[in-house]
């Protein structure tokens, strides 16, 4: 069995997958019989045909949104660093594809990274019957089944230590019946804050703004996500969350709410990215800052590469993956982390109060 690309175990990294077969020729016949294409190839001509509209399928339109999304992300994270991003556009043999865009040794940013991929593939048996029981439409007889996944991740880590790392993924799952037509879906993602000098006017107007995007569609979901978050993004070996946290949730579907309600709702959540973090980069990039508080962000930053080695499952998927492109898996890590053997912040400091609200999540807003 052929592994998938590494980006899609980044976004979902739950999946037993296989790589689809190049389609074998087709006769003239065959050509112009719509059943006979791939979903890729469906989804591509739909494309060609109408675009992409209110009326379009799902898949191309969570597509859409979120190379949308990235463009504006990263346009005005250039305005903040003054440097250009890094571009790479690839295409996957069968359908799909991503653009991944980096920067390194910004002014602003020490690395930061912002990628879209989009991933057409086949699901085999024993993955499908893994899913059905968070899944009860997908059928745990049939022998494969196409899907479709879509997502945007981002990290950013900046320079100076008095500014925090940021993260988010919203990613897009579906499986279609035969004729194209979606058969099973989910959404999921969130976005979570990792500062190495905690401000606590910082802490509250990020979660405030994921707060005000949660109320707007259901006033359960921040305290549920916001608890879900707390919970993974969790350093089990040290005891202490990897940073002060967000939102992070997993297969929204239509046990929840409806698809088109479901999709605004990932929207917003998106969309409030800019305005929670943009207010906080800018007010902190430019602070003065001393040798010891470049040592603890190193000393911070070496908290966050263990949480992405040992515990991410997204890392440990693609690392154990043959084939996979390390790079790509690795590029959410910092360029310089330290560790200090037998390490402890001093009593009553400002570090040691970060390493005690890590220990002990607060409810920020």
């Amino acid at each position: 069995m052929k592994p998938q690309s590494d980006r899609l175990m980044m976004a979902f990294p739950w999946l037993t997958l296989t790589r689809t077969s190049p389609s074998p020729p087709q006769t003239s016949e065959e050509s112009v019989r719509l059943d006979t294409a791939s979903l890729a190839d469906k989804d591509a001509q739909k494309k060609r045909e109408n675009g992409v509209t209110e009326d379009s399928p799902m898949r191309l339109r969570m597509e859409k949104f979120i190379k949308e999304q990235q463009q504006i992300i990263v346009k005005e994270l250039e305005k903040v660093d003054g440097k250009k991003f890094r571009k790479d556009e690839w295409n996957r043999p069968n359908g799909g594809g991503g653009i991944t865009c980096v920067l390194q040794d910004g002014n602003v940013f020490e690395k930061a990274g912002v990628g879209v991929s989009v991933v057409y593939g086949s699901l085999p048996k024993p993955a499908i019957q893994k899913m059905h029981a968070d899944h009860k439409t997908l059928d745990p007889s049939v022998e494969s089944l196409d899907f479709f996944a879509a997502g945007l991740s981002m990290v950013l880590h900046p320079k100076n230590p008095m500014a925090p790392t940021v993260h988010l993924n919203y990613r897009y799952f579906e499986t279609a019946n035969p004729d194209g037509t979606s058969q099973a879906w989910w959404f999921g993602g969130g976005s979570d804050l990792t500062p190495s000098y905690l401000f606590d006017e910082d802490a509250i107007h990020f979660h405030r703004t994921l707060k005000e995007a949660c109320d707007s569609h259901d006033k359960t979901y921040y305290p549920r996500f916001k608890k879900w978050c707390d919970k993974y993004f969790y350093n089990k070996h040290r005891g202490e969350c990897r940073g002060i946290g967000g939102i992070f949730f997993d297969d929204l579907d239509e046990s929840e709410r409806d698809r088109e309600n479901t999709f605004a709702f990932i929207q917003d959540c998106l969309k409030s990215f800019l305005p929670s973090y943009l207010p906080i980069i800018e007010k902190r990039k430019d602070m003065p800052f001393t040798e010891k508080e470049k040592e603890w962000q190193q000393i911070r930053r070496g908290k966050y590469v263990e949480f992405n080695l040992v515990h991410d499952r997204g890392t440990a998927f693609g690392l154990n993956t043959p084939g996979s492109r390390v790079e790509s898996i690795l590029m959410s890590l910092p360029l310089t982390a330290s560790w200090k053997y037998m390490h402890e912040p001093e009593p009553k400091s400002r570090e040691q109060r970060l390493v005690d609200v890590l220990k002990d999540p607060k409810e920020w807003v």
